[in-house]
């Protein structure tokens, strides 16, 4: 009984203290007061970018949303727009931030045009003059028009979870992520051309972390607890730090192609200039998930690794033993990997039988992410299979050699370009009963082989170096030209 009603107070004490703190690490306890909007990643770097030689006036008429998207719901229909309608007075205040640019009012116009009549009016009705006498400063006129607007909002880009149950009590987590675009282009008023187009995008994410349990731990007593958190990062956040990383790569980049100049034109090569332009080479390496395309191995590798083989044949109570081997690795910087591997190592039972052998085969992976820094493979292949009695240091070719063929899966991770961790399962199954010396049964003798190792890549063809060094002589000659024209002038 006592044990029962200890058991019984321990999980509800366990899920009470549970339950009530992990919510109030973000729950607010009292209302909160108006305060100074957030800033988003972006706008470090944009109010980090060097000072223009001369501010450029700007104007905006009209950045808006044109997407048409409404938010995703999963109960019945939602007429919220997925995407702020104020985009105009988000770009407006990116482009004051940025130093580059005097913003002036474009989208309110009329507005201003009337309060400007108005105030003539009043001043001719004071003085007694004509209207047409009481002049005001002529407005500013733009050298730049911005245009363009947020053109996509996908839903349910990636979606995800996992949890886990047992006896009424687990949890589960899931995730989902949507995107969102942004076009900006700048145009000269002088003579219409689109001097530049630049286009961002940001990823949203959403997701949900629950714990519950529910069991009985008594005869009619039942025990109910249940705690979790969401977590929605705001759209208007995500299409705030996408407009400003346009406007980021639209003062970069036209500068980088001489459509304006700096102040300083040796912060050509300043962190942000820089950092940028690595971004921008990483990103066209990259698919829509951010996902490297580029070749992430050496063409050619050495493979070393370690584990054991658990022997599956004629003799029960079958014991793990000691293996090792080396490969050979032929990468073809794509799904498939191809391997010459010899392994050595010892079959054993409790007392009826153990042996070495040696191993040779020649194999193939098919990996299923690979251009990511982790990625799963299947692996399948032949070779021979034979047993060793003289020195371990030798390989003894005059004992028959058994055929084989592996077949298993397993995982790779890269800590760099040059050295991977490896891990995997395979099974060999030998083509003959003979390698225990005993024929029993319908079935070959067989056994599983589980390793892990190192594999250490070289000779690789995607230079990462010598883009480096393309992208700094570039930048290099730019400076030139600028400091050229600077003294022309």
């Amino acid at each position: 009984m006592y044990k029962y009603i200890l058991y019984s107070s321990s999980l509800i004490i366990l899920f009470s203290i549970f339950n009530g703190c992990v919510p109030l690490f973000n729950q607010p306890l009292s209302e909160q007061r108006a305060e100074i909007g957030a800033e988003t990643p972006a706008k470090k770097n944009l109010s980090s970018l060097p000072e223009p030689k001369e501010k450029i006036v700007a104007a905006v008429y009209k950045f808006r949303d044109q997407t048409g998207q409404y938010k995703p719901s999963d109960s019945g229909s939602n007429w919220s727009t997925a995407v702020t309608q104020g985009t105009t007075s988000i770009l407006l205040k990116a482009i004051e931030e940025s130093g580059w640019f005097i913003p002036i009012e474009r989208e309110g116009l009329s507005n201003l045009l009337n309060e400007r009549r108005i105030i003539r009016s009043s001043r001719a009705n004071y003085t007694g003059k004509n209207e047409n006498t009481q002049l005001l400063p002529p407005l500013l006129f733009a050298g730049l028009v911005l245009e363009g607007g947020v053109i996509s909002y996908d839903a349910n880009v990636l979606t995800g979870g996992a949890g886990l149950k047992y006896f009424g009590a687990g949890a589960y987590g899931q995730y989902r992520q949507d995107r969102v675009t942004v076009y900006l282009r700048a145009i000269s008023t002088s003579n219409g051309r689109i001097l530049k187009t630049v286009y961002t995008s940001k990823m949203i994410l959403s997701q949900e972390l629950d714990a519950s349990v529910f069991r009985y731990v008594k005869f009619k007593r039942l025990l109910e607890a249940e705690t979790g958190f969401t977590y929605n990062e705001p759209s208007e956040m995500a299409v705030k730090e996408a407009i400003e990383k346009a406007v980021e790569s639209l003062v970069i980049e036209g500068v980088i192609d001489g459509l304006w100049d700096l102040k300083n034109p040796e912060e050509i090569n300043s962190n942000v200039i820089t950092s940028y332009a690595e971004e921008k080479e990483e990103n066209d390496g990259s698919d829509f998930f951010d996902q490297l395309i580029t070749p992430r191995r050496h063409k050619f590798g050495l493979g070393v690794n370690a584990g054991s083989w658990l022997y599956m044949g004629d003799y029960s109570h079958t014991e793990m033993e000691v293996m090792g081997g080396v490969s050979l690795l032929y990468d073809t910087q794509a799904s498939l990997q191809f391997g010459l591997n010899f392994a050595r190592g010892d079959l054993a039972t409790t007392s009826n039988f153990q042996k070495t052998f040696n191993s040779l085969d020649v194999s193939a992976k098919y990996r299923l992410l690979p251009y990511k820094d982790w990625t799963p493979y299947v692996e399948g292949g032949f070779g021979f299979f034979s047993e060793q009695e003289k020195s371990i240091y030798t390989i003894d070719l005059s004992n028959s050699i058994h055929p084989q063929i592996l077949y298993g899966a397993g995982c790779e991770f890269l800590f760099n370009e040059h050295i991977g961790l490896n891990f995997s399962i395979i099974n060999h199954y030998i083509f003959n009963d003979e390698i225990d010396g005993k024929k029993l049964g319908n079935y070959n003798d067989y056994f599983w082989e589980g390793k892990v190792g190192l594999n250490f890549y070289f000779d690789k063809i995607w230079d990462v170096n010598k883009k480096k060094k393309n992208r700094k002589e570039k930048i290099k000659k730019k400076e030139e030209s600028i400091s050229v024209e600077s003294t022309e002038k």
